[in-house]
């Protein structure tokens, strides 16, 4: 199997205004069905029975009541492909619309978004605008992330398959799911430090579109790297600085360092 690619999702969404509803059913991984519907119902459940409560679950301030509103309509509103509906920092960078029509096609096969309410989606999935954030504690269901610990396992396992795993989630979604000993030779995540003045560190916004522009020149390149010391000699053939960290329980780190955008 191809190298298979794992995004975060962003926490800003666009909103279609048109499309056909939500179908659980034709979404991939079909086997994370169950677990999307019960996320799925208890966040309904909450946004329209106690819209107050809501707010405060999901961290939201009264004045985006409007999210709270959107949720409990998710059963009937309009969806999107997934590569529509996510927005920000890391995707406007990756832009797949702009992409060519192989890397396009590679998109579809190699890239994944971890999420809140669906598990992973694909990029041609079609979802709606939603709001849920990754360490959620959700009336009657419990914290949105042990859900998904329990339901991907056995789905990112044949994810994967035998092809090497790019792991670009930040921590909060790392925790849906996190590679066992047998993937962890084939996992590479991949970290961002913006160097300047000599001192590195992590800076979100360097680090999302730096993420998104490895991703575009992955999918326009072609390479389908097996091993992160093959990717790491891919990056850095495209352009990047890369540092390959020890191999650990769960991946080896690659450290791509920048310094300007």
């Amino acid at each position: 199997m191809p190298v298979l690619i794992l995004l975060p999702p962003s926490e800003g969404k666009s909103e279609p205004r048109r499309g056909r509803p939500l179908d659980l059913g034709s979404l991939s991984a079909p086997a994370l069905t169950a677990a999307r519907g019960e996320v799925l119902d208890a966040l309904v459940g909450l946004c329209r029975e106690d819209p107050a409560k809501a707010l405060e679950v999901l961290g939201l301030s009264p004045g985006q009541a409007e999210l709270v509103a959107r949720n409990a309509a998710l059963p009937d509103a309009p969806t999107a492909r997934a590569d529509r509906i996510y927005t920000g920092v890391l995707y406007d960078a990756l832009d797949v619309a702009s992409l060519s029509i192989a890397a396009k096609r590679r998109a579809g096969s190699r890239v994944a978004v971890a999420s809140s309410l669906f598990g992973i989606v694909r990029l041609g999935d079609r979802i709606p605008s939603y709001r849920l954030s990754g360490d959620a504690t959700l009336p009657g269901l419990g914290p949105v992330a042990a859900v998904w610990r329990e339901a991907l396992p056995a789905v990112m396992a044949a994810a994967v398959g035998r092809g090497l795993l790019m792991d670009l989630r930040s921590g909060m979604y790392a925790g849906f799911w996190r590679p066992g000993p047998d993937l962890a030779p084939r996992v590479a995540t991949v970290r961002v430090l913006h160097e300047h003045g000599g001192v590195r560190k992590v800076v979100s916004h360097f680090n999302k579109a730096t993420k998104g522009r490895i991703v575009r020149a992955l999918l326009e390149d072609g390479a389908d790297p097996r091993t992160p010391a093959a990717l790491a000699a891919t990056l850095e053939r495209l352009g990047w600085v890369v540092e390959v960290g020890e191999p650990g329980r769960s991946g080896t780190q690659l450290d791509v360092v920048v310094g300007e955008l």
